[in-house]
């Protein structure tokens, strides 16, 4: 068989050359995949966890939005921590859980959707990405065991479907579609208490992105590991929204009118 030298790598058969569309098969097939060790028993220092992220639908697609604190048990270890991230041009994913292992999980499973697309020339389906996510988190499940667990929220435009969906997950892998709203974190049951009183379908974009602050800002004041909007220091959760025409970022300027009207009307 034919071959060629790869830089460090010695001989490679022209066989091993051929592309394919999955970026951790790729990375297995070179013998670079990444490998988390699992724990020998040690204890774990306390790592900081991400708390509450929320999605949900509007008429025009969908919303997803995090608050920015995270803990390391009863200290707060960041005012400031990203949740909410674009998978690519049509969906979101948040995180909650452990943040240091959900920010890697983000960035591969981020690259996996690219490396698809640029290989099979589409993209991947909006249920093929949800499926794909369920797999990445399935992978940490020995971690999850050990108290370092990651469960995150995906949500997008499916362009098939022509309308925007949200998933939310378990520890294990398990995905499950959520009709009009989800939420996840240490203050998720909070925010889902309140978007049970106040969702209604068919909502516009401007009033689903209020709706969703004031869920983060109605699991803060239930949850000490949930942030709310800081008015003084201008810290304001991460919102997107998802439509047909591609995922947007609210800027700061908006929230911080949105935020200053909602903590004005709580009583």
């Amino acid at each position: 068989m034919s071959s060629l030298v790869g830089a460090g790598l010695g001989p490679l058969p022209l066989d091993d050359l051929i592309p394919t569309s999955s970026f951790q098969s790729l990375l297995e097939s070179r013998g670079l995949k990444p490998v988390w060790a699992v724990n020998d028993g040690t204890p774990y220092l306390e790592t900081p966890e991400a708390t509450t992220v929320v999605a949900m639908q509007f008429a025009e697609g969908v919303v997803m939005a995090g608050d920015r604190r995270a803990t390391a048990g009863n200290v707060i270890a960041h005012e400031r921590v990203r949740k909410v991230y674009a998978a690519d041009r049509y969906s979101a994913v948040a995180i909650s859980g452990t943040a240091g292992m959900a920010m890697e999980l983000v960035k591969l499973f981020q690259t996996e959707l690219e490396h698809y697309e640029k290989i099979e020339g589409t993209r991947l389906s909006f249920e093929g990405k949800a499926n794909y996510l369920a797999r990445m988190v399935r992978g940490h499940l020995p971690f999850a065991f050990q108290g370092l667990a990651i469960v995150p929220l995906f949500c997008g435009y499916d362009i098939a479907a022509g309308r925007g969906r949200l998933y939310s997950y378990d520890i294990v892998g398990g995905r499950y579609e959520e009709q009009e709203y989800a939420a996840t974190g240490s203050g998720g049951g909070e925010a889902k208490a309140f978007l049970k009183s106040s969702f209604e379908i068919g909502l516009t974009a401007e009033t689903a992105v209020r709706l969703a602050v004031e869920a983060l800002v109605a699991a803060a004041e239930e949850d000490v590991a949930t942030g709310g909007p800081d008015l003084r220091r201008g810290i304001y959760p991460n919102v997107v929204t998802v439509t047909a025409d591609g995922l947007e970022e609210i800027e700061d300027e908006a929230l911080a009118a949105i935020a200053t009207d909602v903590m004005d009307s709580r009583p």
